[in-house]
């Protein structure tokens, strides 16, 4: 690497210089939320307005964006355990955990899995999550449970197991933020929309999922560095924690296919395949019955609280009255349902893979991620409280715009409390009438949808993407990263037979220009 000129920018991949003359302020190469993002803007007049784009700005040697994000990360958390606190002993009566919205499924399902009684996973129980959830319970409960019975009344076991797991799945939802910060150099004030997200501080530790998320933001983090082999390991543990990072398989390979660079998107794929045979062999093999506990609960599982299908099962016709067709009939036939939706969602894929192919420019790979897990649970018959997390990552990588984003987390926000209320309804405790529910589950599908309709209008207007105004290309993309197109619409021969393009008609000496009325 040459030497840098001193009042020359150094750029932030570690590479060459990018040449602009101008001073090597280390203020002056993050982006400013006030500045680009009309919502933190108004908030910022409120208070005075942004700080001007030819301030001095002093170096900042201790409250740095990276440790005010992570800081802010760290509260979240916090009050997140603080809030889950009273029902950490599992001493739920008069449905105390609904009434102070701290249910969890940790601390739940340490007695409904056998984990109490020193059961192992999948072996002595049947679990109802991929096989890298359970041996994380296992890894966790176990230890606790034999503690327990080698040393009566030391410890209340449920305790330790729940703030054991809290802690681990912390970590990991801390490792999605540092994958932000670290994928967004430029821009480290769009992993706050992560540390801060409200849905984060309600649903952390509702279940293991926090668990997936980290090792999926890992993998994008492994694929953005252009490390095929250890992206293929991380999507297969992730897939092997939660069923859906499979699915970002998909974005690489038709970004591979747009952009001919399949070395590395064969790569990642089969070492994640051959990751997840790994991890779930064991289980399949010696404890299949329990192994198939949760594909067989995926494919019976009715309809669930909040999604679509439920919305439309309960949509109020009358008083007391609700339900409309055909969502009725689906209701009550799950084979049927599960057909339906499925094929939504395939078709919804085909319908991404026909805007990355039908795009001017190619679109960034988060922005595809978002649209697969999104649209997912958009169609999906379930669609459980904490599922928001495994999207709010994927948001902020594809469109870190806060107003949108915090419409959304109040829709989510709402859909929480009113689920609540809805568990205290159907035990018994009426709170309100099924329409209230129903109209929250509305309110956060809608958001999504909008929010889905918005990146894929920053597909298709590109000068509307933030990301595109800070870095050249794609700084999640690895290889797809300023690679140029192989293969788009415009080169396809079919598609200019469909719709030729009108060339104007040659001018013919001696013609004069027509006026026309403007």
């Amino acid at each position: 690497m040459s030497a840098a000129h001193p009042d020359v920018l150094p750029r932030f991949d570690g590479g060459e210089p990018d040449g602009l003359d101008r001073p090597a302020d280390p203020d002056d190469r993050i982006a400013e939320p006030g500045h680009e993002d009309r919502f933190i803007g108004g908030l910022a007049e409120s208070i005075g307005g942004s700080l001007g784009e030819h301030a001095v700005r002093r170096p900042r040697r201790i409250f740095t964006p990276v440790r005010i994000v992570l800081v802010l990360a760290l509260l979240t958390f916090g009050a997140h355990w603080v809030q889950k606190y009273p029902c950490q002993d599992a001493s739920w009566s008069d449905w105390s955990q609904y009434k102070y919205f701290c249910y969890t499924d940790v601390v739940a399902l340490y007695y409904a899995e056998g984990l109490d009684k020193g059961e192992r996973p999948y072996f002595d129980h049947k679990v109802e999550y991929p096989v890298l959830t359970g041996a994380l319970m296992g890894v966790v409960g176990l230890p606790v449970h034999n503690y327990a019975v080698a040393h009566p009344g030391e410890i209340n076991e449920i305790i330790w197991f729940y703030n054991g797991t809290a802690f681990i799945l912390f970590g990991f939802g801390l490792a999605s933020i540092a994958v932000a910060l670290a994928l967004r150099r430029r821009r480290p004030w769009d992993a706050a929309m992560i540390a801060v997200a409200p849905a984060v501080f309600v649903t952390a530790t509702v279940n293991w999922d926090l668990f997936a998320i980290g090792l999926t933001a890992l993998f994008m983090f492994a694929w953005a560095r252009r490390h095929p082999w250890v992206a293929g390991l991380l999507l297969g543990l992730a897939a092997a924690a939660k069923f859906y990072p499979l699915f970002l398989a998909g974005p690489l390979i038709v970004l591979a296919l747009r952009t001919k660079r399949w070395l590395h998107a064969l790569i990642t794929i089969g070492v994640g395949a051959v990751t997840w045979a790994a991890v779930n062999a064991p289980v399949f093999f010696n404890a299949r019955e329990g192994w198939n506990e949760f594909w067989r609960l995926s494919d019976e599982r009715g309809i669930d609280w909040g999604t679509f299908w439920y919305i439309g099962n309960h949509f109020p016709v009358g008083v007391e009255k609700y339900g409309i067709e055909p969502f009725n009939t689906l209701g009550g036939n799950i084979d049927l349902l599960n057909k339906v939706y499925q094929g939504l969602f395939v078709l919804c894929c085909v319908g991404i893979g026909a805007l990355a192919v039908y795009a001017k420019r190619k679109p960034r790979i988060a922005q595809l991620n978002f649209l697969v897990i999104a649209l997912f649970l958009l169609t999906s018959k379930v669609w459980s409280q904490q599922f928001v997390m495994w999207l709010i990552p994927l948001a902020v990588l594809a469109r870190p715009k806060w107003g949108a984003f915090l419409a959304w987390q109040a829709a989510e926000l709402i859909y929480f409390f009113s689920f609540y209320g809805e568990l205290l309804t159907v035990s018994g405790k009426h709170i309100f009438q099924e329409w209230v529910f129903v109209f929250a589950a509305s309110c956060r599908w809608t958001t999504l949808a909008v929010l889905v309709a918005l990146v894929i209008r920053d597909i298709l207007r590109p000068e509307n993407d933030l990301v595109r105004r800070t870095y050249d290309d794609d700084p999640d993309g690895g290889v797809f990263d300023n690679a140029p197109d192989w293969v788009h619409l415009d080169k396809l021969r079919f598609w200019r037979y469909l719709f030729p393009r009108r060339v104007p008609a040659p001018a013919v000496e001696g013609d004069q220009p027509v006026a026309t009325a403007s």
